[in-house]
């Protein structure tokens, strides 16, 4: 009895344990693969997660990624430097810059330069815009002179425009439109008997012709750039029309003209201006020519005598050679008068004796 009981208990006994693994397999088999008894599962290996507030190696600081200056952005001046003004900005194009200068006399510039500093084009008063490199200026001629820039190429894509620097108040500003062709920029200046003026000229751009007026020589024309270069001259003996449309009417008279145009050619039309008058002391008055001597016949106790006029009046004698011959030719007549009358008082009285 007590050997059956044994026997029964220790069957019991190892059927738990040959259920437990099964179990405990199945509960398991979701979280990973079963493994068998005696085999260790693998582990993953551990790695360090990078922390929140510390930036990579390889990644610069936000601090150090600044963009790049807009087109017209100022990055230096304005420098002055008496009535000239220039500053710098950037350019439309990336690393490449535009310096703007505003020079009182010469007026707005602007240079555009590469990253190498190397020019790329220009923009002035007198060439006041390269459309093949997206520049030009606009009211060049005022206080209020703009540049404009673009990358799309042509005159019709939007510009990007920025204003010149302003110029001293103490600097003539070219606030006042440039002056028209004619107009009086000096003088008229005086020595002796030359008068001298310079006017505007029809080119503009600070291009002037100097007007000369001399009593001897006539009047003259220097049509001059912007720099004071002669480039054309008329005078009396040379009065066009030039190349460069230029030319004197009337030269040889005291109310001498002197014409320009641009357009070229002699059929444009011309703007006249006046030289300027000479004193009237230099101007010389027409001489009165000298009338030749005249005669005119008078009488002088019933005889036509001739009285010279003019300048040998005054040597006037009426005891002429000629009054002489007369004289003597009168009394010739009379003795030949006397002479027939003795000869018919002879005839007559031979005829008296030989009838008695």
């Amino acid at each position: 009895m007590r050997t059956a009981l044994r026997t029964a208990v220790a069957t019991a006994l190892f059927a738990g344990l040959a259920v437990t693994p099964a179990l405990a397999g199945t509960a398991f088999a979701a979280d990973g693969p079963a493994t068998t008894a005696g085999t260790a599962a693998p582990t993953a290996p551990k790695t360090d997660a990078p922390k929140k507030d510390e930036p990579k190696k390889d990644e610069p600081k936000k601090d150090d990624q600044k963009p790049a200056p807009k087109g017209g952005t100022v990055l230096s001046g304005p420098t002055v430097d008496g009535c000239t003004v220039t500053e710098t900005i950037a350019s439309v194009f990336p690393d490449w810059t535009v310096t703007l200068t505003n020079d009182a006399e010469r007026g707005p510039k602007a240079v555009v330069k590469d990253e190498h500093g190397k020019v790329v084009a220009t923009a002035d008063r007198v060439h006041p815009a390269d459309i093949g490199n997206g520049i030009k200026i606009k009211d060049v001629d005022t206080a209020t002179a703009v540049f404009g820039q673009h990358t799309n190429g042509g005159d019709t894509a939007p510009y990007l425009w920025t204003g010149f620097p302003k110029l001293p108040k103490g600097c003539l500003t070219p606030s006042t439109p440039e002056p028209d062709g004619g107009t009086v920029l000096s003088g008229p200046t005086v020595h002796g008997c030359t008068v001298t003026e310079v006017i505007a000229s029809s080119y503009g751009g600070g291009w002037t012709v100097t007007l000369t007026n001399d009593a001897k020589k006539g009047p003259k024309a220097v049509l001059k750039d912007e720099h004071g270069k002669v480039l054309e001259t008329v005078d009396r003996a040379h009065p066009g029309p030039t190349g460069l449309g230029q030319k004197i009417v009337r030269a040889g008279t005291l109310t001498a003209r002197y014409g320009q145009h641009t357009n070229g050619g002699d059929t444009a039309p011309y703007l006249w201006t006046g030289f300027p008058k000479l004193p009237k002391s230099c101007v010389s008055k027409p001489t009165t020519p000298t009338t030749p001597a005249t005669t005119a016949p008078t009488t002088h106790g019933g005889q036509t005598g001739v009285v010279p006029k003019g300048g040998v009046a005054a040597g006037a004698e009426f005891g002429s050679v000629e009054q002489s011959n007369d004289t003597a030719l009168l009394a010739s007549a009379a003795g030949a008068v006397v002479v027939v009358a003795g000869l018919g008082f002879t005839a007559l009285r031979r005829r008296a004796t030989t009838r008695g």
